[in-house]
C-alpha cells in the first residue's frame, strides 16, 4: 500500500423507501465525473440504506408497553421512541436521564440502538425515527453486486455509522456492514520490527476506513452520503463482514 484517497460523492438527492440506491449513486458517481476502478471501496452512510430499505417509522403508530413508559420516565424520552429502542436491542447496558445505553440485536453496543430522528423527514404533526437496515452486511452485499452487474467492476462497500466511544469524546465513524474485504487484519503470531512476537494485535480495518470517510462525507448538513476509498488493498472473494468486529460476549470484560 503506498497512499490511501477518500473521495466524497456529492449529489446524491434524497432518497426514498424502494429507491434503486446503487443508481443513485453510480449516477452521482458519473455526474461528479468520477468512476469507480476494480478495488475501490465504496462507503455508504448507514441513513440512506436505512431509508431505501423502509426503516424509517413513524412514532404515532408506536404503541409503548409499561416497561417502556417506565424507563422513558427515567432516561426523559419519548416512550414511543424508547419502546423501538427496547424492540431493536436485547439488553439494556446503562442509562441515565438522557442516554440510553442498548446492545442491539446485531451485536452493536451504544446509544439507543442505532435510532437517528436527525436528517429524516418528519411528517407535519408527527415525528419519525430511523432504524439501522435489518442485516447491513447483505445490505452491503446486495449493494456491491448491483454495482458489478451495472458497471463490471469488481469493488468493497462499507456501510458506515456514526457512534460515541467508552471515555472518549465525540462521534467517529464505524461499520456496521460491509461485503468485498476483510474487516480485520489479524497480526497475532507475527513479529514487530526487533522480533517480538505480537500475541493481540487485531488491527480493525473496518472501523479505520470508516471514520475517514465519515470525516470526508460529514455527519450534520453536508448531505454527501458516500465516499470512494481508492488505495487499500480489497480481497474480492473476502469472507469476513461487519459482524466479525463485534467482540463475543465472553470476552466483555465491562459486563
Amino acid at each position: 500500500m503506498t497512499s490511501i484517497s477518500i473521495v466524497p460523492v456529492h449529489g446524491v438527492p434524497l432518497v426514498q423507501a424502494g429507491d434503486d440506491l446503487a443508481a443513485l449513486l453510480l449516477d452521482a458517481i458519473a455526474a461528479s465525473n468520477l468512476a469507480l476502478e476494480a478495488g475501490d471501496i465504496l462507503a455508504v452512510a448507514q441513513k440512506v440504506v436505512s431509508k431505501t430499505e423502509g426503516r424509517l417509522v413513524r412514532l404515532a403508530d408506536v404503541t409503548p408497553t409499561p416497561a417502556a413508559e417506565e424507563l422513558a420516565e427515567r432516561v426523559e424520552k419519548d416512550p414511543r421512541l424508547v419502546q423501538l429502542i427496547l424492540d431493536e436491542s436485547t439488553e439494556v447496558v446503562r442509562h441515565k436521564p438522557g442516554v440510553l445505553i442498548v446492545r442491539h440485536r446485531l451485536g452493536l453496543v451504544g446509544a439507543h440502538a442505532g435510532i437517528d430522528q436527525s436528517n429524516i423527514e418528519h411528517g407535519e404533526g408527527e415525528e419519525g425515527a430511523l432504524l439501522l437496515p435489518e442485516d447491513p452486511d447483505a445490505s452491503a452485499a446486495r449493494l456491491r453486486d448491483a454495482v458489478h452487474a451495472a458497471t463490471g467492476v469488481n469493488i468493497g462497500v462499507l456501510i458506515t455509522d456514526s457512534a460515541n466511544r467508552p471515555w472518549r469524546l465525540g462521534t467517529i465513524g464505524v461499520a456496521i456492514g460491509a461485503a468485498g474485504f476483510n474487516v480485520l487484519d489479524d497480526r497475532r503470531g507475527g513479529s514487530d520490527i526487533f522480533g517480538r512476537e505480537l500475541k493481540v494485535t487485531l488491527i480493525n480495518r473496518a472501523d479505520s476506513i470508516a471514520t475517514a470517510a465519515t470525516l470526508a462525507m460529514g455527519e450534520t448538513d453536508e448531505r454527501t452520503p458516500a465516499a470512494i476509498v481508492r488505495g487499500f488493498p480489497v480481497e474480492c472473494d473476502a469472507g469476513q463482514v461487519a459482524a466479525d468486529i463485534n467482540r463475543p460476549l465472553e470476552e466483555d470484560l465491562f459486563r
